[in-house]
């Protein structure tokens, strides 16, 4: 047994079976263990931010440690975008990038950078492997600081020789570090607010809060106590629907989300750190609590918010139930193809267990308001801002979830970003349905350009927002890559076609033009 076995015999015994991988030179020993040791299935991405992408969606879906293969410091540089958002949804994911020969790194060849410094700033845990005897060791800790802290992401660099080197077992698995437990002070604090009865809001966010547990808890509390139930602007996983409470989401721009929050006297965080604007904007705040409202911690984002959450109903002797939705659908749209009439078709159709990948950014919002009551579902969303995760995400999530459907709700421009996800959906037969917003330009970047006074913009700020000459052909890019895609331009086409493709095994892609 070489060290690579010895690695990859750890990673199955973890209960990894998938690697997201895009491989070079240096990583053949590693490829060649996962053919030597039985259980582990390698996934080709043709881009690196499209296996970091797919470990994100495949860590938050499953529950478990997400495993990439990366090539060399410019591979995981490719990468970083999407473990951006990971590291900002608190995903399990471990990366393991190939290394030149230990002998050869003096040399300055070509692939020689510093791995360690690129990956830092998106990793919680970065680590060279010293020999091939311990790598398996190495890998263990690896898992165990990804699998703390409500979810890590950790990076691994392995030279090649480490990966050939003699190896004699591999390692055992360690135990995570269990997150924090609530404080008694910080749900003494949470409950006298409650109790005062002064109009109050609960911040549910983190990678658990916004579960099935905790929005059962967050809806005890609210009959208990009356008060309101708000989201994080972009959850890293929340369930939705029927069967669930309603939660409003915090809006996006600042001075919407102040206003949002100005009613109540006390904003408490669960699992969600402060509200910060996503820009600076002048004559705004960029921590988003309005003046005159106090602020209560029950649990910071890496500590066990479940847990605080059903300790403080249980406190408030809540119920054993708070309300819920009840199944309700919008109305079939029909006419012009809207943002609006777009949201309102999805959400008329689509089936309960959808897992929907959101990153239709000015699109998106309709469907959220539509979706509120639709069959129970579960949906994710670009945590950290770096567009190009869509796509990606929707691949992890499919292979994570297999007897699920997963609808990618994607903007035109952020999908190009990394549309070779689109050939890895169909090399895997993967039951994802793409839907593309297809308003030909970056939409945000125009209202960003209005908010910032720039009313009439020239030529050239116009054409770096524009998608067009020549507009993309997202049904011939999709039928390039082995997903086969329709164009629709009405509401009555969307429902019709969705409801065709949503029941349909495999990939597909529907591109919507608004």
């Amino acid at each position: 047994m070489n060290g690579a076995e010895a690695l990859i015999e750890t990673a199955i015994r973890a209960g990894i079976d998938i690697c997201f991988a895009n491989p070079g030179t240096t990583e053949l020993p590693l490829m060649a263990a996962m053919d030597a040791v039985s259980g582990m299935h390698a996934v080709l991405c043709l881009f690196e931010g499209v296996c970091t992408g797919a470990a994100d969606g495949y860590g938050r879906m499953s529950g478990r440690p997400a495993l990439t293969l990366l090539h060399h410091g410019p591979g995981l540089a490719n990468g970083i975008a999407n473990l951006h958002n990971a590291r900002r949804a608190r995903t399990q994911l471990v990366n393991i990038i190939g290394e030149h020969m230990t002998w050869h790194r003096d040399a300055n060849p070509p692939l020689a950078t510093d791995i360690a410094s690129l990956a830092r700033p998106v990793s919680a845990w970065v680590h060279t492997a010293s020999n091939s005897q311990s790598l398996a060791a190495e890998f263990a800790d690896a898992l165990s600081a990804a699998c703390s802290c409500n979810g890590q992401v950790a990076c691994l660099i392995v030279p090649m020789d480490c990966q050939q080197g003699a190896a004699a077992s591999p390692a055992a698995l360690k135990p995570a570090q269990p997150p924090p437990q609530p404080s008694a002070e910080r749900l003494a604090g949470a409950r006298r607010v409650l109790r005062a009865g002064q109009p109050s809001a609960i911040l549910l966010g983190g990678p658990h809060a916004l579960s099935k547990r905790g929005l059962a808890a967050a809806s005890r509390i609210a009959a208990a106590s009356g008060c309101r139930l708000f989201c994080e602007t972009f959850p890293a996983r929340m369930e939705r629907g029927a069967g669930f409470p309603v939660v409003e989401k915090l809006p996006y721009f600042p001075e919407q989300a102040l206003e949002s929050l100005s009613p109540f006297a006390h904003l408490i965080l669960a699992g969600a750190g402060v509200p910060v604007a996503f820009f600076g904007y002048a004559g705004h705040p960029s921590r988003l609590i309005p003046q005159g409202t106090h602020q209560t911690v029950l649990a910071d984002p890496e500590e066990d918010a479940v847990t605080a959450l059903e300790e403080l109903a249980d406190d408030l002797d809540a119920p054993d139930r708070g309300p819920v939705a009840s199944e309700s659908r919008p109305a079939r749209p029909n006419g012009e193809l809207t943002p609006r009439s777009l949201g309102e078709a999805i959400a008329a159709v689509q089936p309960e267990g959808l897992i929907v990948v959101d990153e239709a950014l000015t699109s998106g919002l309709p469907y959220f308001l539509a979706s509120a009551s639709a069959p129970p579902f579960t949906y994710l969303t670009l945590t950290g801002g770096s567009i190009g995760h869509g796509l990606p995400c929707a691949v992890g999530a499919a292979l994570a979830c297999p007897d699920r459907r997963v609808l990618a709700f994607e903007a035109d421009g952020s999908g190009m970003y990394t549309v070779q996800a689109l050939w890895t959906m169909a090399r895997e037969n993967l039951n994802i349905t793409t839907v593309i917003c297809s308003n030909r330009g970056y939409r945000i970047l125009r209202l960003e350009m209005a908010r910032a006074g720039i009313t009439h913009p020239g030529p050239q700020s116009q054409g770096v927002t524009e998608l067009s000459r020549p507009a993309l052909d997202w049904v011939a890019l999709a039928r390039g890559m082995g997903v086969p895609g329709v164009r629709v331009e009405t509401a009555d086409a969307m429902v019709d076609q969705l409801g065709r493709v949503l029941n349909e095994a495999g990939p597909c892609l529907i591109e919507a033009i608004i």
